[in-house]
């Protein structure tokens, strides 16, 4: 075989391994390609699943936090009429139901909410303690109705700002004022309100553990 022929060989030779190695490297930067997406995709499906996790645990959080305030609610238009009748054991129910969701939500729940979880946890039992003084006929100095159902309206306005955080955790666009929609809505208007869906004592016709509350303008808060 002359050296031209050699030459030839060669080439021929030195194309055919280019070309497979061309192809061999770009199947493996499609293998690696498709390894990222999938790993993309992976951590997108574990992100969701935490999201719902966490939206779940806020949902069970500010159910039982409203549900305990307004039995406390209730307990306190009983003690004004003398009479606490069936109320009792559902303020002892909504405390022991707040008390486990509580208690999930911290190890659940992002610091900002936990924060403000915590202070809310902390002031219903405050609150829960003075209304069952007064129900027993103990009351200790500074307990009495009305101071009960005044820290009750600032722990409404309290639930109000934790349910704000949450949204703004989970991603809840804000309205055009900076503000969550939530937020524009009008303050309590503190013991005179009516309430729907509460099952209040102090509001004939009324029943349910829903937590809605009306102010004397009739919007819901």
């Amino acid at each position: 075989m002359d050296v031209g022929s050699v030459t030839a060989v060669s080439v021929a030779v030195v194309g055919v391994v280019g070309t497979l190695l061309s192809a061999l490297l770009t199947q493996r930067a499609a293998d690696r390609s498709r390894q990222r997406e999938r790993e993309r995709a992976e951590l997108a499906r574990e992100r969701r699943g935490e999201l719902l996790d966490v939206r779940s645990c806020y949902v069970a959080l500010n159910t039982a936090t409203r549900q305990y305030l307004a039995a406390l609610t209730d307990q306190v238009h009983a003690l004004r009429r003398d009479g606490s009748g069936p109320v009792r054991q559902r303020l002892t129910d909504a405390r022991d139901q707040h008390r486990d969701v509580y208690a999930e939500a911290q190890l659940r729940v992002p610091d900002p909410v936990l924060d403000l979880a915590g202070q809310l946890s902390r002031e219903l039992g405050a609150v829960y303690g003075m209304v069952k003084r007064l129900d027993a006929g103990a009351p200790r100095e500074g307990d009495s109705v009305t101071g009960a159902q005044e820290r009750i309206d600032v722990l409404w306005h309290l639930l109000r700002e934790m349910r704000r955080r949450m949204r703004a955790e989970l991603g809840v666009p804000a309205t055009a004022g900076g503000r969550t929609a939530e937020a524009a809505l009008p303050p309590p208007a503190g013991p005179r309100e009516t309430e729907r869906g509460e099952g209040t004592s102090g509001t004939s016709g009324t029943s349910g553990t829903s937590g809605t509350r009306r102010g004397r303008d009739g919007r819901e808060w």
